[in-house]
């Protein structure tokens, strides 16, 4: 039998491209932001409220401790929240990983300073918002795969409502095309040194952009979106919390649906 050439799999990489699928992998590290103020939430650090009895910032963590694309963890916090990391692998017996840094004054700095953390060998960063806590090891597949693909890509639904731009005085500017209109989400995934390089020359010229992937577009790196999901959500006001548990509670009875059917089927 002749030997088998490069070609075919040349040829099957570039169709799985087309597809939107690859088998490529890269060290990827994820950044969980996790220094927000909580302002809305009537004074409690959303980080560590309790969801069925799980706080926000663990069980955000532990999606990604079970993602297949994620190498290392590194969540980013707040001063005084800093201790109660303590212990955090041993009690929910992380397997990748892990480390916790000093956030700084705003989301992009602790951007900035997460992405200072990661390991060297990084060569794609998953930045994240610990408060999606309803995110799933599916959404971080498409958002790494996408970035794999395209360098950069973030999860984002598209806008079901009409979208207006309005004025300082809160008239309306005007109206963008809904159908090409996104609500943005996290993961956004880039390349760690593209990412990081956007952090700096934003700090250098003093950009303020309103989520990380705006970063990248300020030195004009494209940015790929990836369709989410509409539970995606982040917990901001304390009503937040019923939808997240009820989100919950509709995915264990499917799966408990699914698990009876596979049964049945035996």
């Amino acid at each position: 039998m002749a030997e088998r050439t490069d070609i075919p799999h040349k040829v099957a990489e570039i169709l799985r491209a087309v597809a939107g699928k690859t088998d490529k992998k890269y060290y990827t590290s994820a950044v969980i932001l996790a220094a927000g103020s909580s302002t809305r939430m009537n004074g409690n650090s959303k980080q560590f409220l309790e969801i069925q009895g799980l706080p926000i910032v663990a069980r955000t963590v532990l999606e990604f401790d079970n993602s297949e694309c994620i190498d290392e963890i590194i969540v980013v916090a707040k001063k005084d929240e800093l201790p109660l990391y303590e212990g955090f692998v041993e009690k929910y017996s992380l397997t990748k990983p892990f480390k916790v840094v000093l956030g700084g004054e705003t989301r992009q700095e602790s951007a900035r300073f997460g992405s200072d953390a990661v390991n060297e060998k990084s060569k794609f960063i998953a930045i994240h918002d610990a408060a999606r806590c309803l995110i799933t090891k599916d959404m971080i597949y498409k958002a790494c795969h996408g970035a794999y693909l395209h360098g950069g890509a973030i999860l984002a639904v598209r806008a079901v409502d009409t979208v207006k731009i309005g004025d300082k005085s809160a008239f309306v500017e005007n109206t963008p095309e809904r159908k090409l209109a996104w609500q943005a989400q996290t993961p956004q995934v880039f390349k760690t040194n593209a990412f990081r390089a956007a952090t700096y020359v934003a700090r250098d010229e003093k950009f303020e952009g309103t989520d990380d992937a705006s970063l990248l577009e300020h030195i004009r790196i494209p940015v790929k979106l990836v369709e989410g999901s509409r539970e995606n959500i982040k917990i901001t006001e304390p009503c937040d919390i019923y939808f997240a548990e009820a989100v919950l509670r509709s995915r264990a009875e499917c799966a408990a649906v699914s698990e009876d059917t596979s049964e049945e089927e035996k």
